[in-house]
């Protein structure tokens, strides 16, 4: 992962020497289980719990050995004395690695969720914020019907709420481990060990594995990402489309000495936004690849290993970044009403037409005879340019049928805000 795009905080989790450190766990764990059952005496056990390893030696032997879990054990092993025999006992390589992925993405997902929480509460804000505050409703980009700017931020509240209870469901699916030995028989390590060593590093255990655990597990975990990261893009193409010059009912904050364009100074892009759409789109096609590491070879091949160096550190790297920079942007998203109320009424009110249409049907038209008179009356006053209630009101055959206060009463703001308690309601938002 390139660093503009990962945080301090991932970029220690996901590097070489964590790795290794958390290697180490992994392995002295297992030397405290076979302790516990009577294999490994305890003054050799007290000295493996001291062993320690040089990075720079790791390095130096992977070169040598072309295998980095052998070039990690021959390098604790330089710590060690006579008891580095018990150093790896029993264990396969994955054994290490598959655990050892299992406490990083423990590390990881404790930081995820909670930027999903902290990204949650601002949408909350913004929902309670802007629950009275009348927007235009766009179908197909098209003006449509008013509604609320708030009932926009209590839905993607309720998206990213799914998006949470997901993310639950596949922490316990990914922070998991396994001692199973090389074709998860347990043939050469009882199983016993797996409970032991899972349970001291905070993990859960596999039911059943083979040399790997199976990577439905990591496909799963990189979907959920991937809705995340869908649902951030989400809310940023909306921001996108609002932000447009023609629309102008939002923008995001733009600090003194910030520049929209090496030619253009009057630029101001909505860039944190297209950003997201871009991150989004990678985090996608790494739940691809996720999908693609689920079918090896019998009881393992290494197929997925390259992926998952790549993946799983820029995957959880991205989400990390998309929750923590877009939560900023949204906290100073810059919310413009008066325009919001000038679009409402820049198609010369005919946006009320439904209540028309509504109004007339309760009158005794027929539907049929309804839609294609207030069709008709609605064009026409976008033809000249006149405002609908105006034209409304110059129809001799509407006249007959309402008063002059019925169609002003189609014509009221109100109407679109008698049901948002209900929604908040449904979304877990109170005042």
């Amino acid at each position: 992962m390139i660093a503009r795009y990962q945080r301090d905080i991932f970029k220690n989790i996901w590097s070489d020497q964590n790795k290794f450190d958390t290697y180490l766990k992994v392995e002295l764990a297992s030397s405290k289980a076979f302790h516990e059952l009577g294999l490994i005496p305890k003054e050799d056990l007290e000295k493996l719990m001291k062993a320690s390893f040089k990075l720079s030696d790791v390095e130096r032997l992977e070169q040598e050995t072309k295998h980095d879990i052998v070039a990690f054990t021959r390098a604790v092993s330089l710590s060690l004395g006579e008891e580095k025999k018990w150093f790896h006992y029993g264990l396969t390589s994955t054994d290490v690695v598959d655990t050892a992925y299992g406490v990083l993405f423990k590390e990881a997902n404790e930081i995820i969720e909670q930027g999903l929480l902290t990204f949650m509460e601002t949408l909350k804000s913004l929902a309670l914020k802007y629950k009275n505050t009348p927007i235009m409703g766009r179908t197909h980009g098209m003006h449509a019907d008013i509604t609320s700017f708030g009932l926009k931020f209590a839905l993607y509240y309720d998206e990213m709420n799914r998006n949470l209870e997901r993310f639950k469901l596949a922490r316990k699916q990914i922070e998991i481990g396994k001692i199973s030995g090389a074709v998860g028989n347990f043939a050469n390590i009882p199983p016993e060990i797996q409970h032991f060593v899972c349970k001291d590093l905070g993990i859960y255990e596999a039911n059943i594995s083979t040399q790997t655990l199976q990577r439905d597990r990591h496909a799963f975990y990189l979907q959920v990402l991937a809705l995340i990261a869908s649902t951030i893009e989400k809310i940023g193409v909306e921001v996108r489309h609002l932000s447009r010059t023609e629309v102008l009912e939002v923008q995001e904050g733009f600090s003194k000495t910030q520049k929209g364009s090496s030619a253009m100074p009057h630029k101001r892009n909505p860039i944190a936004s297209e950003n997201m759409a871009g991150i989004a789109r990678v985090v996608r096609g790494y739940s691809l690849t996720a999908m693609e590491n689920i079918a090896l070879w019998h009881e393992r091949d290494i197929s997925h290993s390259s992926a998952e160096r790549i993946i799983m550190p820029d995957a959880t790297s991205l989400i990390d970044y998309m929750l923590t920079r877009y939560n900023k942007v949204l906290n100073e998203l810059q919310v413009n009403d008066e325009k919001m109320l000038k679009n409402i009424n820049l198609n010369h009110k005919v946006i009320y037409a439904q209540r028309v249409l509504h109004l007339l049907i309760n009158k005794g038209l027929s539907r049929e005879a309804a839609y294609d008179k207030v069709q008709s009356l609605s064009f026409y006053a976008l033809s000249i340019e006149s405002d609908f209630d105006i034209v409304l009101k110059q129809d001799k055959e509407i006249m007959r049928l309402v008063n002059l206060e019925e169609i002003d009463n189609c014509f009221t703001l109100d109407y679109y805000f008698k049901q948002v308690n209900t929604i908040y309601q449904n979304v877990g938002i109170y005042s």
